[in-house]
């Protein structure tokens, strides 16, 4: 099992992810974790990526995932923009696709509340620009509790095997 957790920075991916790997059993993986420390400086700085800086970090994603698959599987918190990063990342069949939804203000609230992360809460708009609406996989509003989130994700995922 597969499953990738996708949604702008402050959606809450990591917690629903972890809380899914937990659940299943599965590895779990940040994707933040996998970014080259030149990406890593940038949106310290406040420059968003563009797709140049983003394909050595979606490829070292992928070959994650490829090489989860073949231990059983994992769960991948990943903010996932666009499309064609999502492209690169479904790697299998079995992938799952989970993706957070929330209003601007709300993650503008939980982005301003965190401490010690490189984005930076003033790049949120530029990832809301960026975002590409799938037509595919579950969509969690993130006004649920963290909780339900987990419960409702479970549900479809068992669903769906």
């Amino acid at each position: 099992m597969l499953i990738i957790v996708t949604g702008v920075s402050g959606t809450g991916k990591t917690t629903i992810a972890s809380g899914l790997a937990d659940h299943f059993n599965l590895p779990f993986f940040d994707a933040d974790h996998f970014h080259q420390a030149e990406n890593i400086e940038k949106m310290s700085q406040g420059i968003p990526l563009d797709d140049l800086d983003r394909m050595p970090w979606l490829q070292a994603l992928a070959d994650k995932l490829i090489e989860s698959k073949q231990t059983g599987g994992a769960v991948l918190a990943c903010s996932a923009l666009k499309e064609s990063y999502r492209k690169i990342l479904n790697v299998s069949n079995e992938v799952s696709w989970i993706h957070l939804k929330g209003d601007r203000e709300v993650i503008w609230e939980r982005m301003l509340a965190r401490k010690n992360h490189y984005m930076k809460a003033g790049m949120l708009d530029s990832q809301i620009a960026t975002w590409e609406d799938p037509d595919y996989g579950l969509h969690l509003s993130i006004r649920q509790t963290p909780e339900a989130m987990i419960k409702e994700a479970v549900a479809y995922l068992q669903l769906k095997a």
